[in-house]
């Protein structure tokens, strides 16, 4: 079985990256840890502090190994924090027990895990890339001024109940020291990648960090005291292996007190928890993946998040989430795979056990310093560009809008608004678009039928009775408007409107509602409207030909008409115009040879003697005339009926190529040069046709040379015909 991870390649890189990411969350876990428990009592704090570690280990452990996301650093967050000590404060207010809960706060966090695990067993993950990048734009910009505006407090070294408009308002609080040790870290966090690649720029800036602290230390003694010093991260709370266990014993007894009912309780609680923690976490992903230019699984990295956050609450810790800073870090520190992100965690117990007191002395400031870099560089510069162009305005004013709702409201409803603003974004391209791909009548474009030159005059004086509109595109209540407007005057003046729908995306009950009226207004007039290659597998799934059925849109004996393709629906319009023009009254009787154009004009008695020698046969509808690669010299001259010309593409396929009907002629090719059948010749219905063979005709030539040299001048004329009628066609599709 392989490996889950790339290991030797970069593991350098993963390690320094899974102990820088371990610098950022670990702080800030033991924070979320406080924030959740201090609503309990004072008493409780301590266990804030080791819920949050144990989180950050649980979750460093688990995530990455099952998750799906390359670099994801997963820990616990903001919004676990906030929703968790907002139930906290509720449950004491309903005077609810500190120990009960404790209990109903691990219920919770088990029972989001839990749903997470489902979410990406349903294939609900799949649904978050299908955000536009101007949202992603403007949810990553968002994320880095957030960012940076948590961070400037810290760098600054005001107390921790300063935001950022009030931090910056209160210069008597600043630490000049610890505004040294950031711009120093900050400096170096700049310059590093300039000199060398080999040492991750995170962690370089930290430790210039560091020796930039302690050598301040040297001029002020009061830095060199841990505690009640606000400029580092201070204690951890002790880390010996007894405690561990200890609590870790605790938290599997009070699992054990966990009832159905309680749980039934608190399904809506865990239901928003898991909400938010998995927007959180696939919104860090899509950050990721733009930066990185990969492509993370979104429902496997929902079961990781869920057994993750299972994990975390089995062993006593909060939930958690793949979080923006922690994985920025780790990814400017070098990492390349998941395994960083179990180092993270493994290297977080470590801490705890080993290292609480070397870590207390990391200056704040330089981890801010650091936030803060990363910070601007995920502001999308770039986007500026957008203002230069009318087109592109719109997609400038969402990047604005998801960073405003980011700012002022919170990440989790930018993500709200940024769905919103999809959906919009789709919309609006499916309007500024037009449905109508081409527009042409009935004499510009004919069937592949073959006619006689009278009747090609006719169609070209007559053929615009039909106008036909290929479609494209989605048909909804968003475009029936514009499809009505193009439609609407062709309405009144045609009788056969014709809708080639092959490159229709999608259709709604809107449109078909519209399709319906028109069917009635062409129905007023005697008209038609026609349809022609209705898709059978649209990229939605839906089969527009079941869902014709489905809506009525096509009923029996009505004025609508349903072709398989589009040759199909124009022949049976050219055959209603011909037949209305009373000029197929002779296709119920066969011709003869003086009627057939190529021999109109010639001496009775040289077509008599011709006649003579002409061989008359039938087949029935269905009948094979000959096969693409027969041998054959003949030409076939149609009596009556129709023949139809078909090249195989495989054994169950073949395309369409021509028709032939009465009056016509087919063979001429192999007539001419010998050579071998291109296509097969299908009787299309019962015919009758005249067969003349070129060694019959060549004995005949040499008593007829007059005849011989019309008739070879009548072939070339109607194939010449034939051509301008299809190079007419090709340029009035181009147009």
């Amino acid at each position: 079985m392989p490996s889950p991870f790339r290991l030797t390649k970069n593991l350098a890189g993963d390690f320094w990256g899974g102990l820088a990411a371990m610098l950022v969350a670990l702080p800030s876990a033991i924070a979320f840890g406080v924030t959740i428990f201090s609503p309990l009592g004072g008493a409780y704090a301590a266990y804030g502090a080791l819920a949050g570690i144990l989180g950050a280990t649980a979750l460093g452990l688990v995530a990455p190994a099952l998750g799906g996301t390359q670099r994801l650093i997963t820990a616990p967050c903001a919004p676990a924090a906030a929703v968790l000590s907002a139930f906290a404060i509720q449950f004491m207010q309903n005077g609810t027990a500190p120990d009960t809960v404790l209990l109903l706060l691990l219920a919770i966090g088990l029972l989001a895990g839990l749903l997470q695990v489902i979410y990406g067993l349903a294939g609900l993950g799949r649904l978050i890339k299908y955000m536009p990048y101007p949202v992603v734009s403007g949810y990553l910009s968002g994320v880095g001024l957030i960012i940076i505006g948590s961070q400037v407090p810290k760098l600054l070294g005001v107390p921790g109940g300063l935001h950022f408009w009030q931090a910056l308002v209160a210069p008597d609080a600043w630490r000049w020291q610890g505004i040294v040790v950031g711009l120093v870290t900050a400096a170096v966090m700049i310059g590093a990648p300039r000199l060398t690649t080999r040492v991750p720029a995170a962690i370089l800036a930290l430790a210039a960090g560091v020796i930039s602290y302690f050598g301040l230390g040297l001029f002020d003694a009061s830095l060199l005291v841990l505690e009640g010093n606000r400029l580092v991260v201070g204690q951890l709370g002790g880390g010996s292996g007894s405690g561990f266990a200890a609590a870790f014993a605790g938290r599997i007894d009070a699992m054990k007190g966990i009832e159905p009912a309680q749980l039934t309780a608190l399904l809506i609680p865990a239901l928003t928890l898991s909400v938010l923690l998995s927007i959180d976490t696939l919104k860090t992903c899509v950050v990721l993946d733009a930066l990185t230019r990969s492509r993370h699984n979104s429902n496997r990295e929902l079961v990781g998040q869920g057994l993750g956050n299972l994990a975390a609450g089995i062993v006593g810790g909060i939930p958690g989430a793949g979080t923006m800073g922690a994985t920025l870090v780790n990814m400017s520190s070098g990492a390349t795979s998941r395994l960083s992100g179990v180092i993270e965690g493994a290297l977080a117990l470590i801490a705890f056990l080993l290292l609480g007191g070397l870590i207390a002395w990391v200056p704040i400031s330089a981890l801010a310093a650091i936030l803060i870099v990363i910070g601007v560089r995920m502001i999308d510069r770039h986007s500026l560009a957008l203002c230069k162009s009318r087109h592109t305005i719109p997609d400038f004013f969402v990047i604005l809008a998801v960073v405003a709702v980011a700012l002022f409201i919170g990440l989790i409803p930018a993500s709200g608004a940024g769905i919103a603003l999809a959906i919009f974004l789709f919309i609006r391209a499916q309007l500024s678009g037009s449905v109508v791909r081409r527009k042409l009548y009935g004499n510009q474009s004919f069937s592949k039928q073959i006619r006689p030159h009278e009747s090609m005059q006719i169609l070209e004086a007559q053929g615009d009775q039909a106008v036909i509109f290929e479609l494209q595109g989605s048909l909804f209540f968003g475009t029936t408007d514009q499809l009505y407007s193009a439609l609407e005057s062709e309405i009144k003046t045609r009788k056969y409107i014709v809708l080639d729908m092959r490159r229709v995306q999608t259709i709604d009950i809107t449109a078909v509602h519209l399709l319906d009226q028109i069917r009635d207004m062409m129905a007023d007039k005697s008209g038609f409207l026609v349809y022609s290659q209705l898709p059978t597998n649209l990229p939605s799934g839906q089969d527009m030909q079941h869902y014709f059925d489905q809506t009525g849109l096509a009923p029996y004996k009505s004025a609508a008409r349903v072709f398989d393709d589009m040759d199909g629906a124009k022949e049976w319009i050219e055959n209603r115009i011909l037949k209305e023009a009373a000029t197929t009254h002779a296709e119920e009787t066969p011709m003869e040879l003086q009627e057939f154009d190529l021999f109109k004009g010639r001496k009775t008695e040289t077509l008599a003697e011709l006649d003579a020698l002409l061989v008359r046969t039938r087949f029935t509808a269905g009948t094979k005339i000959f096969s693409r690669g027969d041998a054959g010299d003949e030409i076939f001259l149609v009596r009556k009926g129709s023949v139809r010309f078909m090249l195989p593409i495989n054994d169950n396929q073949a395309r369409h190529l021509s028709t032939c009907g009465q009056g016509a002629f087919f063979g001429e090719l192999a007539f001419l040069d010998g050579d071998l059948r291109s296509a097969n010749a299908i009787a299309f219905t019962d015919v009758e046709l005249f067969v003349l063979s070129r060694k019959t005709f060549d004995a005949f030539a040499e008593d007829h040379k007059k005849l011989a040299a019309q008739l070879f001048e009548g072939l070339a004329s109607v194939l010449t015909s034939r051509v301008r009628h299809l190079t007419a066609e090709l340029i009035a599709q181009e147009s």
